[in-house]
């Protein structure tokens, strides 16, 4: 009988294993996602970013005066629109099945895949995060009471909360992203990560579920601003739309 039990069990892994892989997520990626999906914001159930890119929830020039609209035109068409072709060819080099496997799950183990896929999962991820996160200036509120008294709680005022963002938004060397985010300890956090990084990420530094975010690289802002990234750091605040942050914060953590 005890053969029979440790037969069973060794066909049971391998079959395991085998499914593990079908689904996209190899053996060795196992670790570093369980250790990680904590931070991802997805657990089987809530929605995943998809892979492809979605269109935008307004004109290019509904976030003007703040962001212009020749500025979101070429972000959104040129620079995410390559990031979302990139991560495509990137999954199915790399034997990603995009309808079974949660992005997230990939940017949780991204250690185990190459350079084109972290910089254009990420890039995507990023993203599809960054349009939602902003809306016309008319259509922006500030934080409901219960996201506020959370923001109060960790950074001790709002108006501090917003000084340490911009800080760590204008001093990410080079090109990056500023971010909030929520740890696994309930804590609202700030810190930036480089390139297309993100705080989902088994590689970051910055680890949590990211609330919310700017990008900072200079195609982001430089047609409007030149090399004053202060000045764009100030004007995005007018544009933050802090009700789908409110609800992305509420359904996931």
């Amino acid at each position: 009988m005890k053969n029979v039990n440790n037969e069973s069990r060794r066909s049971f892994i391998k079959t395991s294993a085998k499914a593990t892989l079908a689904a996209g997520i190899s053996a060795a990626a196992l670790p570093s996602f369980a250790e990680n999906i904590k931070f991802a914001g997805y657990n089987g159930q809530k929605k995943s970013t998809p892979y492809t890119q979605m269109p935008l929830a307004y004109n290019y020039n509904a976030l003007e005066p703040s962001v212009n609209a020749m500025t979101m035109e070429i972000h959104y068409t040129k620079h995410a629109a390559a990031y979302a072709k990139n991560l495509g060819e990137a999954c199915t080099a790399e034997n990603i099945n995009t309808q079974t496997t949660p992005l997230e799950m990939v940017l949780a183990s991204i250690s185990k895949y190459s350079t084109k896929m972290r910089n254009n999962a990420g890039g995507h991820y990023n993203h599809e995060l960054f349009w939602k996160i902003m809306a016309p200036q008319s259509s922006a509120t500030a934080p409901a009471a219960k996201f506020s008294d959370l923001i109060t709680r960790d950074f001790n005022s709002f108006d501090a909360f917003k000084t340490q963002f911009n800080d760590a938004a204008k001093t990410r060397f080079g090109s990056g992203w500023a971010w909030l985010v929520y740890t696994n300890d309930k804590k609202l956090v700030i810190g930036s990560t480089p390139n297309q990084d993100n705080p989902l990420m088994d590689i970051s530094d910055l680890k949590g579920f990211p609330v919310m975010g700017i990008d900072v690289w200079e195609h982001a802002y430089y047609l409007k601003y030149q090399n004053k990234r202060p000045d764009y750091i100030t004007a995005w605040w007018n544009i933050v739309n802090w009700n789908f942050i409110q609800q992305r914060f509420e359904a996931n953590v």
